[in-house]
C-alpha cells in the first residue's frame, strides 16, 4: 500500500471541507485561505479575515468553530455594523435591569451567551472606539462589566473577525485601536476578491444557475465561450454576492436559455473597471458619516460669519457716535449721512421707499442676532467639536484641522464651552 503524501492529504482536506460547506472554486487564493482555517481551528487564538464586501468571509469563522475543540458549544455571528451605536455595548456585554430606558430586564449580552464558545464580529472595523475599548478588555483576560452593572464578569469566548475597511487607515485616521488590531490579528486570513479566482467565477455561475433552475423547476442557462471571456474580463466590485445576483436575473428575464456576449452585456454594468463602490468625500478627502455632520460644519462657518458681520456693525456704530460728537461741537456737516448707510438696507426693516433716517435713528436700526438663535448656534457649534474630537481620538491637533479652524480658536472653543479637560 502506498503511503499519502502530506500534500495530497492536505488537498484531499480542502476538498471535503469545500463539499460540507459547498465552497466552489479552485483557485490558489482559496484553498491557502481554507488551509490557513483548518490549521488554525485546533489553536484558541484570535482570527482576522481580510477581505473586501461580498466575498464569502461568513464561511471561514464557521470553518474555524466547527473544526475546533469548541465545536459542541455554541456559535453566534454578529453584523457589527448593523447595531446601532447606542445599543451595542448592551447587545454584547449585557446590561442590568434598569440601566437604561427599556432595560426590563437583565441581559446576558452576546459575551455571556456565548461562554465557552465562538463569536464571529463581522466588520468589526465598525465598532465605535468605546467598544473597542471594552473588546479589547475581553480578549486580553476575558473580563467584561455589562452596562449599568459595578461587578466584573469572566468569560472564555473565542473571537473571530471580519472586517473590509482598511485597518491600518482607519488607525491612522484615529477610527480604529492599533492595541486592539495586534489583539484580534494573532492569524490573518486573506479572502481574495472574485475578479481574481479565474475560472472559478464560471464555475460560480454554474451553481447558481442549477440552484435557480431547481428552485423554480425552469430550464438553466448556460454561457457560450464569448459570454465566459466576457464574465471572466469583468471586474465584479461586488464580487460573489453580485455575481449571484446578476445569475439570478438571468435566469428569471432572458428567454434565451444559451447567453451570449450580447445578452451578457446588458445585464453587467458599463463601467466593467469599477473595482469599488463609489464613496463620497469632500475636498479635505474626509468622509463625512451623514448629512447633519455636512449642516453642522456649514452652521459652524456661518456662525463665524455672523460674528464678524457683529463686530463691523459694533465698529460702525462707533464711527457713527464720533461724527455727532464732532458735529455737535463744531457745528460741520457730517460726513457720514443717513444715505451713506444705504448697503445697511437689507438689515433695516424701514420700507426702501422711505425718507432717509437721521443718523441717531439709523444707528438705533442696528441688526441684533435673537438670544435664541445665538443658544442654537452655540449649541451646533459645540456638537461639531464634540462630533470632530470623536472621529479623531480626541487628538484636539486633528480636530481644529477638521473643522478648518487654529488649535488656539479650538482650545478658546473648549474652554468657553466646559470642555478644557
Amino acid at each position: 500500500m502506498q503511503p499519502i503524501l502530506p500534500d495530497e492529504m492536505k488537498t484531499s482536506q480542502i476538498q471535503t471541507i469545500k463539499q460540507r460547506y459547498n465552497i466552489v472554486g479552485n483557485c490558489e487564493a482559496l484553498n491557502n485561505a481554507l488551509d490557513v482555517a483548518l490549521k488554525v481551528a485546533p489553536i484558541d487564538l484570535s482570527v482576522l479575515i481580510i477581505g473586501e464586501s461580498g466575498v464569502g468571509k461568513d464561511i471561514l469563522p464557521r470553518i474555524i468553530h466547527d473544526n475546533s475543540p469548541r465545536r459542541r458549544e455554541k456559535y453566534f455571528a454578529i453584523n457589527c455594523g448593523a447595531i446601532p451605536e447606542g445599543t451595542i455595548d448592551s447587545e454584547l456585554f449585557g446590561h442590568v435591569k434598569g440601566s437604561f430606558t427599556g432595560a426590563i430586564n437583565d441581559s446576558l449580552g452576546y459575551f455571556g451567551v456565548a461562554d465557552k464558545g465562538t463569536l464571529f464580529l463581522d466588520e468589526v472595523g465598525e465598532l465605535p472606539m468605546a467598544t473597542q475599548a471594552r473588546l479589547l478588555r475581553v480578549l486580553e483576560n476575558g473580563e467584561y462589566i455589562p452596562v449599568g452593572a459595578t461587578e466584573v464578569r469572566h468569560t472564555d469566548v473565542r473571537v473571530v473577525a471580519a472586517t473590509n475597511v482598511n485597518i491600518q487607515k482607519a488607525i491612522s485616521e484615529g477610527r480604529f485601536r492599533e492595541d486592539l488590531y495586534y489583539r484580534l490579528n494573532q492569524v490573518q486570513i486573506q479572502m481574495p476578491p472574485l475578479r481574481e479566482r479565474g475560472e472559478d467565477i464560471v464555475l460560480l455561475f454554474r451553481l447558481f444557475a442549477m440552484q435557480m433552475a431547481e428552485k423554480y423547476h425552469m430550464d438553466k442557462v448556460v454561457l457560450d465561450d464569448e459570454a465566459k471571456q466576457l464574465l471572466t474580463r469583468y471586474k465584479w466590485p461586488g464580487n460573489i454576492r453580485q455575481l449571484k445576483s446578476i445569475t439570478e436575473q438571468l435566469s428569471i428575464l432572458s428567454a434565451e436559455r444559451t447567453i451570449t456576449a450580447d445578452i451578457l452585456s446588458r445585464f453587467i454594468p458599463q463601467d466593467p473597471e469599477s473595482t469599488q463602490l463609489a464613496t463620497i468625500r469632500n475636498d479635505s478627502d474626509h468622509s463625512f458619516e451623514n448629512e447633519r455632520e455636512i449642516l453642522y460644519k456649514i452652521l459652524f462657518e456661518l456662525r463665524s460669519n455672523v460674528n464678524d458681520m457683529r463686530r463691523e456693525m459694533s465698529t460702525l456704530k462707533k464711527q457713527i457716535a464720533d461724527v455727532q460728537i464732532a458735529g455737535s461741537s463744531d457745528r460741520q456737516p457730517s460726513p457720514i449721512s443717513a444715505t451713506s448707510l444705504a448697503p445697511l438696507a437689507p438689515y433695516s426693516t424701514a420700507p426702501q421707499t422711505a425718507a432717509p433716517l437721521p443718523a441717531e435713528d439709523a444707528v438705533a436700526e442696528e441688526y441684533v442676532e435673537p438670544e435664541q438663535d445665538i443658544l442654537n448656534l452655540s449649541q451646533l457649534s459645540r456638537q461639531m467639536i464634540v462630533k470632530a474630537l470623536e472621529r479623531n481620538g480626541g487628538n484636539r491637533r486633528r480636530a481644529a484641522s477638521e473643522l478648518g479652524i487654529s488649535d488656539r480658536t479650538l482650545y478658546r472653543k473648549l474652554k468657553q464651552y466646559g470642555m478644557e479637560k
